[in-house]
């Protein structure tokens, strides 16, 4: 049952991180001070007017943002049904749509007097973003990345270095995005005092998973003005994939309180839904704690975060942000699931029809789209975030997906 209309979300967090049930701190100890003073500072940036003149420059003259709204005109032609649009994402400087809370982070790690961005990454364009960011305002940068990941998105781990970041391959346990957290938090841990742990999505302990739905909220903002200028009246559905779910939170977040409009994240449903082949933590998991919070989570029988696989490695995680779990929980957004197949096939439908390669985690949220479309009427209207650009995935399709056409 939809309960949204008796909670107060504008109010959310609660003061201990918590949304609903979900979120909270669960810290060693002697963290929980230089968390508290994370979460004051991040307090005093939202009123502070020379924080906020930075940012938006930076994300004006340095990202180059508005990220335009487009009308997928061919492949809404093509399936017949409902009008299809893209908040393009992918166009951000650096390619994705991490770079908007990659550039708020590494400022507010200034602010803390820190010495150096540390993080993990899965397909590489946190990385990359968080790298970029580290380069443009002075700060040392070390990224974890799962050696999985780092053979599939070669071309990222390059990037990085190039920016000056200090890449580490994580060889142990499911060589992943869960290893390359472990990994990451586990180094910052030994330098926290000077380091700044730069979280890529809304998950982790408070105030991060607020703090990140902070920087991304500019997508849904954005996204309002643009609908007027397309003198859209009304939008019927909006789409994005769910990893951690910043991407999804950044185009849902001023529209929480539009009852009427129906929300969508998109999970991957990899290989097939058994024990291990899938990613789809809303639609199978349950209640757990995984990095610092109480969210869903796929667990095994003994409660431990089980194994999780997906073509896209930025959405191959057994956790999601305590934001979605909450908001799943009101009923407040639906929670779908696609698999690989659907989602290769989404992926090359938009190269070939829009002139769009996107990334595969984005082709996640576009092949529901393309699913659900051809039952809808023409005058509804879909808008996809596309939340990043597949550049990083052509090599690794090309070589293992035969079913993709890369002939002449």
């Amino acid at each position: 049952m939809n309960t949204f209309n008796n909670t107060n979300y504008k109010n959310l967090p609660n003061k201990e991180g918590y949304y609903g049930e979900f979120g909270g701190a669960f810290l060693p100890e002697f963290l929980k001070e230089t968390f508290q003073e994370i979460e004051q500072a991040f307090t005093k940036i939202k009123t502070d007017e020379n924080f906020i003149q930075e940012y938006q420059a930076l994300l004006k003259n340095f990202v180059g943002r508005p990220s335009p709204l487009y009308h997928a005109k061919n492949m809404s032609e093509k399936l017949g049904g409902a009008q299809i649009y893209f908040k393009r994402e992918d166009l951000n400087h650096t390619g994705a749509h991490k770079i908007n809370h990659c550039l708020g982070e590494a400022l507010l790690a200034k602010r803390l007097g820190k010495k150096k961005l540390m993080a993990e990454t899965g397909a590489g364009q946190h990385g990359v973003a968080l790298a970029t960011a580290a380069a443009v305002t002075g700060l040392e940068c070390d990224i974890y990345m799962g050696e999985i990941d780092a053979n599939k998105q070669a071309e990222n781990v390059k990037k990085m270095r190039l920016l000056g970041a200090k890449v580490i391959i994580v060889k142990q346990g499911g060589k992943s995005l869960k290893e390359a957290v472990d990994s990451a938090f586990a180094a910052y841990l030994q330098e926290y005092k000077s380091a700044f742990f730069a979280i890529g999505s809304v998950v982790g302990s408070h105030p991060y998973p607020a703090m990140v739905t902070y920087f991304q909220s500019v997508i849904s903002r954005e996204l309002r003005r643009q609908l007027r200028e397309h003198n859209i009246k009304k939008v019927d559905m909006l789409i994005a994939c769910v990893g951690g779910g910043s991407n999804a939170i950044g185009l849902f977040h001023d529209f929480l309180d539009e009852l009427e409009l129906e929300l969508v994240g998109v999970e991957p449903a990899g290989k097939s839904l058994e024990f291990g082949q899938h990613a789809a933590t809303l639609s199978l998991g349950r209640s757990g704690i995984i990095h610092g919070m109480k969210t869903y989570l796929l667990q095994d029988e003994e409660n431990q975060a089980s194994p999780v696989y997906s073509i896209a490695s930025g959405l191959d995680y057994p956790g999601v942000g305590p934001i979605h779990a909450f908001l799943k929980e009101i009923g407040r957004i639906r929670y779908e699931a696609i698999s690989d197949s659907e989602a290769l096939e989404a992926f090359a439908l938009t190269a070939r029809y829009e002139g769009i390669i996107p990334a595969l985690e984005s082709a996640h949220a576009l092949a529901y789209a393309y699913k659900i479309s051809p039952n809808l009427a023409k005058d509804k209207i879909l808008v996809v975030n596309l939340s990043g650009r597949g550049d990083k995935d052509v090599d690794f399709v090309s070589q293992n997906y035969a079913q993709i056409d890369f002939k002449d």
